[in-house]
């Protein structure tokens, strides 16, 4: 299969687990050879990842776009697991082989799930050679916000009861990327993303209306019942007991004894996950915020980058 190597991302979309999801891909997989699947946070897109994915030219790549999020399909969501299912189908699809999935935040945590599924499927064993391997073969998760056990199963303590995730109260429509840019410029970690991430974030973030101005391509209904539901998905300790394949964390710093709804300057991740899976090795980044991708590219890039020589 001939390679395209040029510099701009092909969008593509694939029909999976029963909705449209979109993604952008570099280069054509290859017999024998790793895909790279990126996988962003809540609330972002596939683009976001162009700084890192930008230091792989040769590889096959994809950056997925959640339900929800970007051109993918617009859903309510109200269980982290439907994103495992989604990557599961969409892997399954697209017959993606030797995938090392790289992820952030809610990306990160549906990766675990989608390996665990799509594991069940493979060889369990190296006696049966004819068997077919697992589709992937490592995971990178930046900070995958899988919290502490007990967590599960109760709403985020800064919220009562009956109350909505202030995200859907998130400004939805802009005239141009310059007056979000503008808007968010000083605001929260957004200072502390690399110029050329948080410029990706404003223009890909926006998608036409239909009457002249630029709309979120995650709408801040569907954001907020992401955040809503952020700790329904217990069932992933499951799969990261599940994992037979090796796993390398890249975890925030730790976070104050109270945060707010939209503190993400520390690690929403439980600091003993690394000892739950069978193959974890962990990097602590102490003085990175939540947005590792973001703020410290370069040390994603440097994982990835480990990952595939491994």
């Amino acid at each position: 299969m001939t390679t395209n190597t040029a510099a701009t991302p092909q969008l593509r979309y694939a029909h999976a687990n029963g909705i449209r999801l979109a993604y952008f891909e570099r280069n054509r997989p290859e017999p024998g050879r790793p895909t790279l699947l990126f996988v962003h946070c809540t609330g972002f897109h596939g683009r976001v990842w162009d700084r890192i994915v930008e230091a792989f030219p040769k590889p096959h790549t994809i950056a997925l776009e959640l339900r929800g999020h970007g051109r993918s399909d617009k859903h309510a969501v109200t269980h982290w697991d439907i994103f495992g299912q989604d990557i599961a189908a969409f892997v399954s699809v697209l017959q993606l082989e030797r995938v090392i999935g790289v992820g952030h935040s809610l990306g990160a945590h549906a990766l675990v799930d989608a390996a665990a599924l799509t594991q069940s499927s493979g060889a369990r064993s190296l006696q049966d050679p004819a068997a077919k391997a697992p589709a992937f073969q490592r995971l990178v998760l930046c900070d995958p916000t899988i919290a502490e056990p007990s967590a599960y199963g109760r709403p985020p303590s800064f919220l009562k009861e009956g109350d909505m995730h202030p995200a859907a109260r998130r400004r939805a429509q802009f005239a141009t990327t310059a007056e979000m840019q503008a808007q968010l410029h000083g605001k929260g970690s957004y200072p502390l993303f690399e110029t050329r991430v948080f410029n990706d974030y404003c223009q890909h973030g926006l998608l036409p209306n239909g009457e002249g101005q630029f709309e979120l391509a995650c709408p801040p209904a569907v954001e907020a019942s992401v955040y809503m539901a952020a700790r329904t998905n217990m069932g992933v300790f499951d799969s990261v007991r599940a994992l037979e394949i090796p796993v390398h964390i890249l975890r925030a710093k730790l976070p104050p004894a109270e945060r707010t709804a939209f503190d993400f300057s520390s690690s929403p991740t439980w600091p003993e996950l690394v000892h739950e899976f069978k193959h974890g090795t962990e990097e602590h980044l102490a003085d990175c915020t939540h947005f590792i991708p973001m703020q410290m590219p370069a040390r994603v890039i440097e994982a990835v980058r480990n990952a595939l020589s491994a």
